[in-house]
């Protein structure tokens, strides 16, 4: 970490509560036969899911009928392969009823807070929320009346429904954004690690259209399910999961190891923003710490996951190639049984970068 960065105190879930970067896990991906091969002892309950608690030529368009094109892999439908875009999650209903799930849990994360930059309500004016997916931007106006918030994706499945100060626009960030230089006071990005081929580049159009003074602010998480008591083995399905999405991630050129290679600081600084600050927390998975906030953070994270394990998978064994449906269905009914398995005491690390555009 740099030394113009600041890190704040993380929240614990096990005595080694000390926030470090976990090393990339380079040994080898398990081969989908091998949940095959290792079938026996499941239940029906295993592999139950519903048993789970403007007019400009530019990279933004309207939310027209013109742009409802998708693709649809195993049965689901994923943003359109057109343009430079990715996203690895579907866009469709199920889903977003999985990610609604995902921000209760980072505002429980939070103690209630959509956010952790210190922003004066009485300056911010203008904010862009970048991958909105379906509720933080409401939650921001709501909280926010008095300033005029964007949210951007490069799916329409925002709610009809919100606030007069919110307005959507389907935009692809990869892409030179459309907002005016030195326009906005806040942005914000959360959840695109495996959707960003160069970070750096992101961060430098934020930079480009804050104000001076602005703030950014990134969260993600990491790709890797792990545990301080080893319960969560390497060759178990948590301990695979991130393997899928690391080797997928790099397939496809844009990286799952945001977490682990610090990128976000890295990148920040990169693009010109001063004043880093950091907090690094473990989230844990299901309802098995002792300390009640914790042990309700962790069953929304199963509810999260357990709602849409296929939709969260598939693209990532798509893009390995070599998996069927049907070991997608065995690998996530091992997964299933292991998260509901109180004896495996599974977190996963998240951080939030917060910096500042110099004045």
């Amino acid at each position: 970490m740099s030394d113009k960065s600041k890190e704040t105190s993380p929240t614990p879930v096990s005595p080694k509560d000390s926030p470090k970067d976990s090393p990339t896990r380079t040994s080898a991906l398990l081969p989908p036969q091998h949940w095959a091969d290792t079938a026996e002892g499941l239940s029906a309950a295993d592999d139950d899911a519903d048993s789970a608690l403007g007019d400009v030529e530019s990279s933004t368009a309207s939310i027209s009928s013109s742009i409802l094109q998708y693709r649809t892999i195993h049965g689901r439908r994923f943003h359109s392969e057109q343009g430079d875009a990715h996203y690895w999650g579907p866009n469709d209903e199920r889903h977003s009823e999985s990610a609604d799930i995902n921000h209760h849990v980072q505002t429980l994360g939070l103690d209630g807070k959509l956010f952790l930059a210190p922003l004066d309500r009485d300056k911010v004016k203008k904010v862009v929320d970048i991958g909105t997916g379906t509720d933080l931007c409401s939650d921001f106006a709501d909280e926010f009346p008095g300033a005029e918030v964007i949210g951007t994706d490069i799916s329409p499945i925002q709610p009809s429904w919100v606030p007069p100060n919110l307005q959507f626009e389907m935009d692809d960030c990869t892409k030179d954004w459309t907002f005016a230089p030195e326009s906005l006071d806040y942005v914000h990005i959360r959840f695109l690690s495996g959707c960003i081929a160069d970070w750096t580049a992101l961060f430098k159009q934020a930079y480009r259209c804050l104000k001076p003074g602005g703030i950014i602010e990134t969260m993600e998480p990491s790709a890797n399910m792990e545990s301080d008591d080893g319960s969560v083995e390497e060759t178990s399905a948590m301990g695979q999961w991130g393997k899928i999405f690391i080797e997928g991630g790099q397939k496809i050129g844009r990286t799952f190891t945001v977490y682990q290679d610090n990128t976000q600081n890295t990148a920040l600084e990169e693009a010109g923003f001063v004043d880093l600050h950091v907090h690094t927390y473990k989230s844990p998975i299901g309802g098995w710490p002792k300390d009640e906030k914790l042990r309700e953070i962790g069953q929304y994270v199963q509810l999260t996951m357990e709602s849409d394990f296929e939709g969260i998978i598939v693209f990532m064994t798509s893009v390995l190639g070599n998996w069927t449906k049907e070991e997608v269905q065995v690998y996530i009914a091992h997964l299933r049984r292991e998260i509901r398995d109180k004896e495996k005491h599974a977190w996963f690390w998240q951080k939030i970068v917060w910096a500042r555009k110099p004045e």
